[in-house]
């Protein structure tokens, strides 16, 4: 259970917030330094080695399933088994090339959480960051969790599956792999081969997952500490018209509207980061949906029905992580546009008029609707996770249809 009351308001606070993402990416050199600009040579060494030992891994699943699907696999229902794990595979591979690629932003936005735990003054504040921090975190275990656990299980109880394969004249029983391999490139009808091979995808297996999950529960952090501050900021707006203060209300508001602002450019910062992010995931998890709904109400019938527990799993956990992604997308939203809402339910008829015009600017900034997208095309909120789901079904239905006639 975590103990949150000894958290230091500066650099302990921030580092809870953040504590799992960096655990889950620090790993596959996927964290960013704590200065970019002064990073020790060893730190760029070991980044450099483990991004190239965690390409090299997902190459070696990746590349085999492709030439095995194309040249060599002649059983469509096999080629259709294959299609989902290479494209979990391949979009895991695409979204550590964008958070290697994106490594300065993701520092840039990490260090501005920092600033914004050291400049808490008030414990009230403090209470709120760590509730919002909280929230982060639980979504952030629950992703490493869920999806984890499906696809380890998935790599481990197929590589204890055996399928019927064709040499020359001969049908012979082999082991299966979650990502066939190509003959020609590595024969894994015999042993070491195939367990060295199994277990070299197993591992390839984790690290993809891991950096789906860590994708994910970055975007949950950010956009959880987000939300709090907006949080702190409405209740800054509700205590403006404190008659005890009335002094140095002018100051206060001064106050108010640079932190909005400031708010405003950590989501600005954060959208630009994320949607390339986010859109991958949100093709990738459509594909994904659609391809575990085929293998689960098809594992009915065949032998791969003692696979479908880990289906399951894996197919909550794709919910789950695009259902995050649209709904921290609809609250960031929402909570931007309730602050409009909350500057004019304060009492501002008790603030001088000066003062209470100045909050038309807080409330025109907040009409302007904030949105996190994927790509720059959709917008993502919890209509867009309803469309993802219903788009799946869609194509799960027209590949059912083609593979039955």
């Amino acid at each position: 259970m975590d103990v949150v009351e000894p958290v230091n308001p500066h650099k302990n606070a921030s580092d809870y917030s953040l504590q799992y993402n960096r655990w889950i990416l620090k790993p596959m050199g996927a964290w960013p330094s704590s200065d970019s600009k002064k990073v020790p040579l060893k730190e760029k060494v070991i980044s450099t080695i483990l991004a190239i030992t965690c390409y090299s891994l997902i190459a070696y699943a990746v590349i085999p399933c492709i030439l095995n699907i194309l040249f060599e696999e002649t059983d469509m229902q096999k080629k259709i088994t294959a299609v989902g794990p290479l494209s979990h595979w391949s979009i895991g591979a695409t979204n550590y090339f964008l958070l290697l690629f994106r490594s300065r932003d993701i520092g840039r936005c990490l260090q501005h959480m920092k600033n914004d735990w050291r400049s808490v003054t008030e414990s009230e504040d403090q209470r709120e960051m760590l509730r919002y921090a909280k929230v982060g975190r639980f979504v952030v275990g629950l992703c490493a969790v869920v999806m984890p656990g499906g696809v380890v299980t998935h790599t481990l109880l197929t590589g204890t599956m055996q399928t019927i394969k064709y040499i020359g004249n001969e049908s012979v029983l082999v082991y299966m792999l979650p990502c066939p391999s190509y003959s020609k490139f590595i024969d894994t009808s015999h042993s070491p081969a195939f367990e060295i091979t199994l277990l070299l995808q197993l591992i390839s297996s984790i690290i993809v997952t891991f950096i789906r999950v860590g994708a994910c529960s970055l975007a949950a952090v950010l956009a959880t500490h987000a939300c709090g501050q907006l949080s702190m900021l409405m209740r800054w707006l509700n205590q403006l018209d404190d008659r005890k203060q009335q002094n140095t209300v002018r100051r206060r508001l001064a106050i108010i509207v640079e932190h909005h602002l400031r708010v405003l450019s950590f989501v600005a910062r954060m959208e630009a980061l994320l949607n390339q992010i986010c859109f991958v995931e949100v093709l990738g998890c459509t594909l994904d949906l659609c391809m575990l709904g085929y293998y689960i109400i098809t594992g009915w019938n065949v032998m791969e029905r003692k696979l479908l527990i880990s289906y399951v799993i894996i197919y909550i956990g794709m919910v789950f992580n695009i259902f995050i992604l649209c709904y921290i997308g609809e609250i960031v939203t929402e909570q931007c546009k309730q602050v409009g809402e909350t500057t004019y339910m304060t009492n501002w008829y008790h603030l001088p008029h000066t003062t209470a015009r100045d909050l038309i600017l807080i409330i025109s900034r907040s009409s302007n609707v904030i949105k996190l997208t994927a790509g720059k095309l959709v917008h993502l909120s919890i209509t867009t996770f309803g469309d993802v789901m219903k788009t799946s079904m869609v194509y799960l239905n027209m590949l059912r249809t083609m593979t039955a006639s």
